[in-house]
């Protein structure tokens, strides 16, 4: 295949090469593109809402779990301060034992357990930090707002202790006089219950309350504060248990995604924090993927498409130059068909006067057998010139008629015929062309063939093309053909030799090929083997060549016998021989 490129081709192929590219490609390009953008947009959609769903589901269920966690610490303070009252929860003994069950039973998440009076003094205390025996929690927070209500739950903070805790406190009356049962919290213990919250590689959670200060531990680096959930406190004020979803970009430019639900009646705020590329990592999976194998086959549209439009490309200009050898044939065949009907006519008007001076010849035969003439000297001469005459007439007028025979259209009905009849009405009508090329055309044929239903003007054609081949193909060196004829198995074969140049191996294969030639320009058309070929293979016969260089060539034509109807079959023949 010719390789296109701009300069090669006429601006007309280039341009067809050109558009051909392109709408393969905008055909090809357009809907794959629509489609891989529709199903990735459909795609980035679902994942969105399934991360989302994931994450809201996920934060849900961990804030009703620590929602869970301290309703139950915050129960199991009230059964104790309900069940056995001031009196025995004030001995020390007794407290510390409450504190033991409580380990036994929950771990060690209640770090102390401490009764304090109305005043604001622990009267009694059950823990580690022995510097808590009477410590006075009159001006603390807590305090004051556990008097206000039933129970209270504080945030985390250091205290007298120096450690973060947060304490549950609840209150109740004796005689009048109000106490208070209050609980440490283990703040390890909380906070496990937080940390456990994690995703991918980037996912935490954390707790803050309403003055934006952590509950719970958070990464190196990370500093929260209430200006950046400002809008979950706004928006979500009031309304525990709904779950927030927002995207948010921090100093450095990276995009977060923040899950938060309010937590302890709306005082404490869940927030789960994960970089959005780490939560939307399958999606970018999938886009990576979905680019590459949009890549890949765009890479193979484009091949193709190259591949296709230089395909079209040179079949159109072999097209074309097939086009212009058949235009320049069709002018050949007018010039052969103008020359065809020229020698017809001079074949008419040379064997009208040959026809007449046969006939003076004969009248003047008639005129030497008179007396007169009997007794001249010159009567042999007369008679020996006058049958020269005859002769030279006859064949003058045998040549005119095998002209006009060739010179008429092709007739292709079939009909009974010789083979070795045909051959030597070919051999007597080339052997003039042979004594100019110094080519010799000699016979051996088979006086035993029998007769086949074939058109004799098309194997005539067949004949005469081989023959003039052979001759083009010795035309300045001169040579031999030798053609002969046999019956072999089941089949009239014919092979003509020359002992010529011969025929190059490479091209052996193609001498058949229509439009074929190693003439020069001009003296060859590429159709004369190929017409041959297909008038062989319409009788169902073969038509072979072997050739060596500097040897020769040899076209075998087979042709099988046909031995149905009235035919006598080649045994028969030689046999009545």
């Amino acid at each position: 295949m010719m390789k296109i490129s701009k300069r090669s081709l006429p601006p007309r192929y280039w341009n067809l090469y050109r558009n051909i590219i392109l709408i393969v490609l905008s055909v090809s390009f357009t809907p794959m593109i629509l489609a891989t953008a529709t199903i990735l947009e459909q795609f980035s959609v679902s994942q969105h809402e399934k991360v989302q769903a994931h994450l809201g589901e996920l934060v849900l269920k961990h804030k009703q779990n620590i929602d869970a966690f301290l309703k139950e610490k915050l129960g199991n303070i009230r059964m104790l301060s309900r069940t056995f009252g001031y009196e025995m929860l004030s001995d020390k003994p007794f407290l510390e034992s409450r504190l033991a069950l409580l380990r036994e039973e929950y771990g060690p998440v209640f770090e102390d357990l401490g009764v304090i009076n109305e005043q604001g003094v622990q009267v009694a205390y059950a823990g580690p930090f022995y510097n808590l025996q009477e410590a006075k929690y009159a001006d603390s927070e807590w305090f004051s707002q556990t008097l206000k209500n039933p129970y209270y739950i504080s945030d985390v903070f250091l205290g007298l202790r120096g450690l973060p805790h947060f304490i549950i406190a609840v209150q109740t009356e004796l005689n009048g006089q109000k106490w208070i049962l209050r609980a440490t919290i283990d703040f390890m213990a909380f906070n496990s219950l937080v940390e456990n919250i994690q995703i991918g590689e980037t996912g935490f959670a954390f707790i803050l309350n309403r003055q934006g200060k952590c509950q719970t531990r958070v990464p190196a680096g990370f500093k929260p504060g209430r200006e950046l959930f400002e809008e979950f406190f706004a928006d979500t004020r009031g309304r525990n248990g709904d779950i927030h979803i927002v995207e948010k970009v921090d100093e450095a430019g990276e995009k977060h995604i923040y899950v938060a639900s309010f937590l302890k009646g709306g005082n404490w705020l869940l927030i789960f924090r994960q970089n959005r590329a780490d939560a939307f990592d399958d999606l970018h999976r999938v886009q990576r993927a979905t680019v590459l194998i949009t890549l890949f086959g765009g890479l193979v549209i484009v091949s193709t498409a190259f591949f296709l439009s230089g395909r079209v490309v040179n079949r159109m200009i072999e097209a074309d130059q097939e086009k212009q050898m058949l235009n320049e044939q069709v002018i050949e065949t007018g010039k052969l068909a103008t020359i065809g009907e020229l020698a017809a006519g001079i074949a008419h008007e040379i064997n009208n006067p040959v026809a007449i001076m046969v006939e003076e010849a004969g009248w003047m035969e008639d005129l030497l057998d008179e007396e007169e003439f009997q007794t001249s000297q010159n009567m042999a001469e007369y008679r020996r010139a006058l049958k020269q005459i005859h002769d030279q007439g006859g064949r003058c007028k045998e040549i005119t008629h095998k002209l006009l025979s060739f010179a008429r259209k092709t007739d292709s009905r079939i009909q009974r015929v010789q083979m070795n009849e045909l051959v030597e009405d070919v051999v007597a009508l080339s052997e003039k062309r042979g004594r100019y090329s110094n080519v010799q055309i000699r016979t051996d044929l088979d006086d035993d063939l029998p007769e086949l239903d074939v058109s004799s003007t098309e194997i005539q054609q067949v004949l005469l093309n081989l023959i003039n081949n052979a001759m083009d193909a010795m035309e300045k060196t001169g040579g031999a053909i030798d053609i002969s004829s046999g019956f072999e198995n089941g089949s009239i074969q014919v092979r003509i030799s020359d002992n010529g140049p011969g025929i190059p191996q490479a091209n052996l294969g193609r001498v058949f090929d229509p439009f074929f030639t190693t003439k020069p320009v001009g003296k060859g058309t590429g159709l004369g083997l190929s017409i041959c070929y297909g008038i062989i293979k319409k009788t169902g016969g073969d038509i072979s060549v072997q050739s060596a260089i500097d040897v020769g060539t040899t076209f075998t034509i087979r042709i099988p016998y046909n031995h149905s109807g009235n035919d006598t079959s080649h045994e028969e023949v030689i046999a009545d021989t």
